[in-house]
């Protein structure tokens, strides 16, 4: 039997078959849909293009395609053609993350235009939860982050970002996107630490947020407070709040080699479940 496909660049009309899409796999696309829902498919206030494959006039996979590159539901058909169009507009996003599986395709397509990458991280345990750990009691000096506390708030975020990623985000436009990003989750009040004389020792925030999941990040521990079991404590704190007021589902992903983050993840309730995979450009 013949199959007629096609790719096309969504728009706002196609919203409802997109979020559809996006939301058979919740957890593993938390993060495009929460951006679909607040912004819809308009390439400018989405801050990107969506790109839909089509199999017999039903949409199947999409890729969103703006700071970062993201496969979503994607068969190998609809990688190739999302390589292809890639390839034909050139890179234009800092990374390519998305379930392991199809975003490694997607590289091994666009590597011999696209590389080297500055790194490659191909296996990020996806991890999930849907009730805190009874073992660990969640610390009660981890709060909300209070508008008045940016100041407080962005070195500790900086120095997250620094060490996960590689890079400073200061570097390029001064740090404007990223201290925007963080008003942004302090101000919805996503934004979790705790203080000791006024000095951030722990912090995390919930990026991503549906109705169906939602998803915890930058997770940081002040160098010198290191080892006092403020990880395990402070994520049950935070996790606390995420499924009491933003979802059901609280998911988060972490480097394979942190085995540490990982056991402390585990204690605190969460379980395997999937494997995201990270492309830095």
């Amino acid at each position: 039997m013949l199959t007629q496909t096609n790719l096309r660049v969504l728009d706002p009309g196609d919203l409802g078959a997109a979020l559809a899409l996006l939301e058979s796999e919740p957890v593993e696309n938390a993060f495009v849909t929460a951006r679909v829902q607040a912004a819809g498919l308009d390439p400018w206030r989405l801050g990107g293009e969506m790109w839909g494959w089509y199999e017999d006039g039903r949409l199947r996979s999409m890729c969103y395609s703006g700071a970062n590159l993201v496969p979503i539901c994607a068969t190998p058909e609809a990688v190739r053609a999302f390589a292809d169009r890639a390839r034909r507009i050139g890179r234009r996003c800092s990374s390519i993350v998305g379930p392991a599986e199809p975003t490694a395709r997607l590289w091994r397509l666009l590597e011999p235009g696209w590389g080297p990458a500055r790194d490659v991280r191909a296996h990020q345990p996806l991890m999930v939860t849907e009730e805190p750990s009874a073992d660990i009691a969640p610390d009660p000096l981890v709060r909300r982050v209070r508008k008045d506390e940016m100041d407080a708030i962005m070195p500790a975020c900086v120095a997250m970002f620094t060490e996960e990623v590689g890079i400073s985000p200061m570097a390029g436009d001064g740090g404007l996107l990223y201290q925007a990003r963080v008003a942004e989750l302090v101000g919805s009040g996503r934004s979790f630490a705790r203080f000791e004389d006024g000095t951030v020792v722990f912090k995390a925030e919930i990026g991503a947020a549906t109705r169906h999941a939602c998803q915890i990040q930058g997770v940081w521990v002040h160098p010198d407070h290191r080892g006092r079991g403020l990880s395990e404590t402070g994520m049950a704190a935070v996790l606390r709040y995420a499924l009491a007021d933003v979802a059901p589902v609280v998911s988060l992903y972490v480097n394979d080699y942190n085995a540490p983050a990982r056991a402390a993840y585990r204690r605190v309730g969460f379980r395997e479940v999937g494997a995201f995979m990270s492309v830095l450009f």
